[in-house]
């Protein structure tokens, strides 16, 4: 199928939230990792969302050029092209965009969308993620209104964050505190900021002791009865008709545990983001390949070695199906394995 319309794609994250699953988002950064993430959607019988941080967005550019925007087309025009062949929805989203890397990633791109809107096409992202974590919360969502109108206009959907993840991802480091929990206040100042859809429709990621990166159990609690009281304030507080009025994503989803995974898209997750598991998913194969063919992909002692060995696409392949499987792993654990209609 065609990458998912605005249409789709917003059809996509209302039938998770009505029905309780939620989609895998899987960070990417070349097309090795794009086609393996496509592929496990397409196992498990699951449309999804692939993903692309400032940092992977710089590498898809070429690691001597180091431009989002360019890095981030080019990932869009491959996607474009290569998810027709696939029975899925596949959407597009830019990853975690600070302030300071808002005029050189995600404002062009919107632009590039919005042109392509006006000549009668579809945009480029289907979404993009402003994290305003860093900013006070009144300079955050005063930040995501003007983003807000400017996705609207260009048929995209806005994934905002409030309050912290803590961990690190791309030279971004949030600090473990209490600032990992988002509180009532904070989304009902939300959801007066940014109104529950009339505005636009838009993505909030409530923190409840997210962590990006890997950690043991036991170092962050996860709550995710937070995003329990969260949708019940605001539900209260403007009288939503519906009563789960936020369209919520986990951030931090890797490592989490089945019951932590399950109770928050109870409570309206319809997007969680995975990154660290698989791009272990993704690397383990290839090490054990190394090891096992050392004599092939080597020249030892003068010899040749063996081209078909170190030919990049017969490791590649072990790398793709094993991340592959991850993705699989990640649609039935958040219950979206099947649901493709």
């Amino acid at each position: 199928m065609p990458i998912a319309t605005p249409e789709v794609y917003a059809d996509m994250l209302d039938r998770a939230k009505a029905g309780s699953f939620a989609y895998p988002a899987i960070n990417v950064s070349s097309s090795q990792t794009l086609n393996a993430a496509i592929r496990g959607f397409a196992e498990a019988g699951s449309d999804g969302i692939v993903q692309v941080s400032t940092g992977g967005a710089e590498y898809l550019s070429g690691p001597t050029v180091k431009d989002m925007v360019s890095g981030s087309l080019a990932l869009a025009a491959y996607a474009h092209e290569v998810a027709k062949k696939y029975d899925v929805n596949i959407a597009l989203h830019t990853d975690h965009c600070p302030k300071d890397k808002l005029d050189g990633f995600v404002r062009p791109l919107l632009a590039a969308s919005t042109e392509r809107v006006k000549a009668g096409g579809n945009p480029w992202f289907q979404s993009h993620m402003w994290d305003g974590s860093a900013v006070p919360l009144d300079e955050n969502l005063e930040i995501a209104r003007d983003l807000l109108a400017a996705c609207q206009a260009a048929h995209v959907i806005l994934e905002i964050e409030v309050g912290v993840v803590g961990g690190e991802e791309d030279g971004v480091e949030g600090k473990i505190d209490e600032k990992l929990y988002s509180t009532p206040q904070d989304a009902i100042a939300t959801a007066r900021a940014l109104g529950t859809g009339e505005h636009g429709y838009y993505m909030t990621a409530l923190t409840f002791g997210n962590v990006h990166g890997v950690y043991k159990p036991g170092n962050v609690k996860l709550r995710p009865e937070i995003l329990k009281a969260a949708q019940e304030a605001v539900h209260k507080e403007l009288d939503t008709a519906d009563d789960k009025p936020f369209h919520l994503v986990f951030h931090g989803g890797s490592g989490s545990a089945p019951e932590e995974i399950a109770a928050a898209v109870d409570y309206g997750v319809v997007k969680m983001n995975i990154d660290t598991d698989t791009q272990y998913a993704f690397t383990r194969p290839v090490a054990g390949y190394m090891f096992t063919n050392y004599d092939g992909v080597l020249k030892i002692d003068g010899e040749v070695g063996n081209k078909k060995a170190y030919d990049p696409r017969a490791w590649g392949k072990e790398a793709e199906a094993g991340m592959a499987a991850r993705v699989v792993e990640a649609c039935q654990n958040l219950r979206s394995a099947g649901t493709h209609q």
